[in-house]
């Protein structure tokens, strides 16, 4: 018989179809270990940190920004062809990488050391957001599913709070900012498995689609800047607000609750605003929520205690990561033939404000007493970023 034959009779099994649902949960678990734990649990952790083991507002602000500079030589080197090989293997083990570096902040000895370990999470952290978008988000596109992408977007925000609560326990047992390291990075871990579990790799990846938008040719120098500026202006309150807790004398329940609202509130947020900006267009929505977020940085240290603590935090976990993805989509829009060099510009700008906000307002606040000032100024650049978006 001849082998033509044999093919017709015994065809190649079609490849089992995926359901849209578990690469939805398996993207979730994967952005909760990595950006909502590894990425975020800083922030909770940060005041105990800064008690136990004298760290200036100066030196905090810098652990931060070796994070987010790890995450944006990450995210150039992922927009390369440097990371060959499988997506899979890649994104299992970057979350592996992330959780490890979560895990041994516990046993970092030194201010250098904290800066390293940082780094390297940052850094693989990026790498999971790459290859989770290109596992994830580009087969739910080609499922017709596009929209349970919020389901993965949210993980963020249920990273935070579990990130949140596993701070508090640590507080309970009173096992310092080593057990809140240590209780992280055991739950990255199992979110880890979880991941290989639900995500399973592909056989081919698929060829790009090309974009097609009345935006397209449209400059993408305002958005360039406005996502840059929104870097700068959002990680301030990210990093130091549940140090903004501590400092006005609450309770550490307190300063767990306030985390634990921002997560909640980032949990839909994606959603929400992609509903918005689906009537309203995305430029549009980028503004918005700019201003949203501004108002919410600005009554984080203008209004008393928790009468302003408690709506920068929703403001804050409710735009963030809506901004982020809506920016990200808009530039892709108005890119021409290649996306993926303005992805990469966005991610530039995005990583550059990242990284100088948080040293800025540290060293601010060692200079100048409180956080008033660098949060009062990261408010009038979300404006600004919000004006700058629409040109």
């Amino acid at each position: 018989m001849h082998p033509a034959g044999d093919a017709e009779l015994n065809p190649a099994p079609a490849p089992a179809r995926i359901s849209p649902w578990r690469l939805a949960l398996g993207g979730m678990f994967a952005m909760a270990a990595a950006i909502g734990i590894g990425r975020f649990v800083y922030t909770p952790i940060l005041p105990m940190m800064m008690a136990q083991e004298s760290l200036s507002a100066g030196q905090a602000g810098m652990i931060a920004s070796s994070n987010y500079l790890g995450y944006l030589i990450g995210a150039m080197i992922a927009a390369t062809a440097m990371l060959r090989g499988s997506q899979r293997a890649w994104l299992l083990g970057a979350l592996f990488a992330s959780a490890v570096t979560t895990l041994y902040m516990a046993w970092t000895e030194s201010y250098a050391g904290f800066l390293a370990t940082r780094f390297i999470g940052g850094l693989v952290s990026a790498w999971v957001l790459v290859f989770a978008t290109t596992l994830v988000i580009t087969r739910l596109t080609d499922m017709g599913r596009g929209g349970l992408t919020a389901v993965l977007f949210a993980g963020v925000g249920l990273g935070i709070v579990f990130a949140s609560l596993l701070t508090g326990l640590a507080m309970d047992n009173q096992d310092g900012w080593r057990g809140a390291w240590i209780n992280s990075g055991a739950a990255a871990l199992a979110a880890t498995l979880l991941v290989a579990v639900l995500v399973p790799g592909r056989r081919t990846d698929a060829a790009a689609m090309p974009v097609r938008s009345e935006n397209r040719g449209r400059s993408i120098g305002g958005l360039l800047a406005a996502y840059g500026l929104f870097g700068f202006g959002y990680v301030i309150t990210a990093t130091f607000i549940v140090q903004l807790v501590r400092s006005a004398a609450y309770p550490p329940e307190a300063e767990i609750a306030i985390w634990v609202l921002v997560g909640i509130a980032g949990i839909p947020s994606v959603w929400l605003w992609n509903r918005y900006a689906a009537v309203a267009g995305n430029s549009r929505a980028f503004s918005v929520a700019c201003v949203v977020l501004a108002v919410g940085v600005g009554a984080s240290v203008l209004l008393p205690g928790l009468w302003g603590l408690v709506p920068g935090a929703v403001l804050l976990g409710s735009t963030f990561m809506a901004i982020t993805a809506i920016g990200l989509v808009e530039a892709r829009e108005r890119s021409g033939k290649d996306p993926r060099h303005a992805l990469a510009m966005m991610t530039a700008a995005f990583g550059a404000g990242q990284i100088i906000g948080p040293a800025v307002a540290g060293y601010m606040r060692d200079a100048f007493g409180s956080f008033l000032l660098p949060s009062i100024l990261a408010s009038v650049l979300l404006v600004l970023a919000a004006a700058l978006a629409h040109r």
